[in-house]
């Protein structure tokens, strides 16, 4: 089975192929460069392994929470390509991207979400894969979910930007801090294939971005004075 993966869901834009378990991967730190970065990616990554995408199998993309324009840059490609082709799509929550990219038995990801907030999900390792602890959510630093007993990894942006807070709110809880984690294209593509292979798989038109916050920015009397 071939997949290609895309993500654009932070300033870092990120491809891979996943080819029978084998992951080829590229990224680069895009910023607001992912419309103009990611179909060139795309092209020399598939380029370099003799693929055009009519030979894929499906394509996976980040489906959110992330950047309002990067999550819509990458499900447009995402769709493009896979309605070209006549292939399949799967969208992976950001947030368990980054449970993977992890590699921990339980982890508690945490996305900057601006305006004071993070995007926030807990998932736990089973045989199976991961089992949502908390499903992703918006929420202040200081009210994020309670973690069960036992030790767990935090990962992500929002423990750069609101480390403090949650370090506080999971006293006890937290073995390990990784902020530098992010939503990869890698990640992506292994856990899409799971889904694949269990027939999960969408038609292009169902490829749709998943933002959680439906407000992105405050009215002049919200903001701090």
């Amino acid at each position: 089975m071939k997949i290609l993966a895309l993500d654009t869901s932070t300033d870092y834009c990120s491809v891979a192929l996943w080819r029978d378990g084998a992951v080829d991967a590229r990224e680069t730190l895009a910023r607001q460069r992912h419309s103009e970065l990611l179909l060139p990616m795309v092209d020399e990554l598939l380029g370099r392994h003799g693929l055009r995408v009519k030979d894929l199998d499906g394509i996976a993309f980040g489906q959110g929470p992330g950047s309002f324009t990067g999550l819509r840059i990458g499900c447009g490609v995402t769709q493009g390509l896979a309605l070209g082709a006549g292939l399949p799509v799967v969208g992976v929550g950001t947030l368990l991207a980054m449970a993977e990219a992890a590699q921990a038995e339980r982890a508690v990801c945490c996305l900057d979400a601006r305006m004071g907030e993070i995007y926030h999900a807990a998932y736990a390792k089973s045989g199976a894969g991961w089992e949502p602890v908390h499903a992703p959510s918006l929420c202040a630093p200081a009210e994020a979910p309670p973690l069960p007993e036992g030790t767990w990894t935090g990962c992500g942006s929002g423990f750069a930007a609101h480390g403090a807070a949650l370090r506080q709110r999971y006293t006890g809880r937290l073995s390990a801090i990784m902020p530098e984690v992010y939503p990869h294209a890698g990640e992506i593509a292994r856990l899409a294939a799971r889904e694949f292979e269990a027939g999960r798989a969408v038609s292009a038109e169902h490829a749709v971005p998943v933002y959680i916050r439906d407000k992105i920015a405050l009215r002049t009397d919200e903001r701090p004075a």
